[in-house]
């Protein structure tokens, strides 16, 4: 064989290789969307995520809304409880701050749209939609302002209730938030965000004929388990994994977390738009966070006198079910200075 016919011959080998790799892949990936579609049980029996009473109202812009209610502490101040964005989220998240305010003052705690009880229709999903969604409960179930506390990117949606509609609270916490990273920074939900590209990555990730199958990877029990790990300075607590996982299959469960990951939810420069413009008495509570960062917050805190922030260390994204005692004491101390 001639010197010149063995760059062809490689070059052939190399093709042939690319076309076997390529076939494998679209069959694998083939194989796994006929496997969601028909091994993967997608109506799975889900319980209550707080052992309290539970009800729903309907809100025009996000549709038929859950809630989990208490209001034997009647007489005190609401409270109303907000969990974050992800692709496993429900007011599981805050369930030990109900517990242990709700024979103290009336608690509510709200199911996101999109997950646990409330509606998961496929549609556009924007942050004012979950902002919505928050004023609409206080509003039409409430009646009255309320103290609020919400975690990571409820933290947003919080924050631009609140910005919006500032008569309906008498004050805000935001544990671990998102949106005090530096513009280009942060995750890659966040970055796709700053760069304008969450449309084209929704489009290609919410495509039907992969969009439930590509959810269900992101969904195992390994998976949960993994991105739950993260926001623990210890152990996920009993039976963390179990809810999240049940609550990930449910009908429509993918249409929440394929904006999330999409980037779609964040509000672009969060510090500037909405956390500057918030005038009621705010709290901030951080320590690390795998998922957020909070190069902005001293920043907050300084230009605002109405911000303060409070350190609590160590913890991760939900220091309430590892130091409960310690997150009431930063709560009630905050309560106190602004009533």
């Amino acid at each position: 064989m001639s010197n010149q016919s063995k760059p062809c011959v490689k070059n052939r080998a190399l093709s042939a290789l690319g076309i076997l790799g390529g076939t494998a892949v679209a069959a694998t990936s083939a194989g796994w969307i006929l496997y969601s579609k028909l091994f993967i049980d997608h109506n799975l029996p889900l319980p209550d995520a707080i052992p309290a009473e539970r009800k729903r109202f309907y809100s025009q812009t996000a549709g038929f809304i859950n809630y989990y209610v208490d209001k034997n502490g009647e007489g005190e101040r609401p409270l109303l409880l907000i969990h974050s964005v992800n692709a496993a989220a429900s007011a599981y998240e805050v369930g030990p701050i109900f517990q242990h305010y709700r024979s103290q003052r009336p608690v509510y705690a709200i199911d996101l749209p999109g997950y646990g009880f409330s509606d998961r229709t496929p549609g556009i999903y924007t942050p004012q939609t979950f902002e919505d969604a928050i004023t609409d409960l206080i509003a039409f179930e409430i009646g009255e302002p309320v103290d609020a506390i919400a975690i990571s990117l409820g933290s947003e949606f919080l924050a631009g209730a609140a910005m919006t509609h500032p008569k309906w609270f008498n004050s805000i916490t935001i544990i671990s938030p998102s949106g005090f990273n530096e513009p280009r920074s942060g995750r890659a939900t966040q970055r796709a965000n700053d760069s304008g590209s969450s449309n084209a990555l929704y489009d290609m990730l919410s495509f039907p004929l992969w969009g439930r199958a590509l959810f269900d990877l992101i969904a195992t029990r390994r998976s949960i388990q993994f991105f739950l790990s993260k926001s623990f300075v210890g152990e996920i607590p009993p039976g963390f994994v179990e809810y999240a996982y049940l609550s990930s299959h449910q009908p429509g469960a993918e249409h929440v977390p394929l904006h999330f990951v999409s980037g779609r939810l964040f509000t672009r420069n969060a510090f500037q738009i909405v956390y500057k413009n918030v005038t009621v008495p705010a709290l901030i509570i951080y320590d690390e966070d795998f998922y957020s960062r909070f190069d902005t917050l001293p920043n907050l805190v300084e230009q605002k006198e109405n911000w303060q922030a409070v350190r609590l260390t160590p913890s991760r994204g939900l220091p309430h079910f590892e130091r409960l005692s310690e997150t009431a004491v930063i709560l009630n101390t905050f309560w106190q200075q602004s009533s």
